[in-house]
């Protein structure tokens, strides 16, 4: 799938979607265009920070 972006110096470009989070970290873009609109990298919420596996005990399943 190809992402819609803005670089630093206002050009804008499609890019496939596994590079979109090699871009935002290198700050090599500004913003990129989701179905909802502009987001714009530094301001609005980009994604959620992953959370570590479950290390708890294994309660679903036939083991239950």
């Amino acid at each position: 799938m190809l992402i819609q972006v803005s670089y630093d110096d206002n050009k804008y470009d499609y890019v496939k979607d596994f590079m979109l989070e090699t871009l935002i970290q290198s700050g090599t873009i500004s913003s990129f265009r989701r179905r909802t609109g502009w987001v714009r990298i530094g301001v609005d919420p980009v994604r959620t920070p992953r959370r570590e596996p479950y290390a708890g005990v294994e309660r679903r399943g036939a083991n239950a």
